[in-house]
């Protein structure tokens, strides 16, 4: 039993490394000893991902509040690569979820628009 979940942990980390997450252990969150896949950022844009779509469809969206969104996490990023302030998991976490569902949604609203186009 044990063997098996360390070898579905492992496969996860494998995962997590192929989908481009740098996966520092100082910038992601732990469970009973165990390191998430994803980085806290990366682990936000991940669950909104899973979102974007049901909300898009209960409220629509605004292109303009999705660029805010992103520029929410990427503010978050720069902010720490200059070094003016070091960012936290739980910050990383919110910019991540803020820009991650920003991403998605320009992305169902452009999957949308061309959809409207062909049909």
């Amino acid at each position: 039993m044990k063997e098996n979940l360390l070898k579905i942990y492992c496969s996860l980390m494998i995962y997590g490394h192929r989908a481009g997450c740098h996966q520092r252990a100082d910038r992601s969150f732990f469970w009973k000893g165990f390191q998430f896949p994803l980085c806290a950022r990366c682990t936000g844009v991940l669950i909104s991902y899973i979102f974007s779509l049901p909300m898009f469809l209960a409220f629509g969206g605004n292109f303009w509040i999705c660029v805010v969104l992103m520029a929410v996490m990427f503010l978050d990023w720069f902010i720490q690569y200059l070094k003016i302030k070091e960012s936290t998991n739980l910050r990383r976490l919110i910019t991540g979820i803020c820009g991650g569902y920003g991403i998605m949604t320009i992305q169902i609203m452009c999957f949308q628009y061309l959809l409207g186009k062909i049909m």
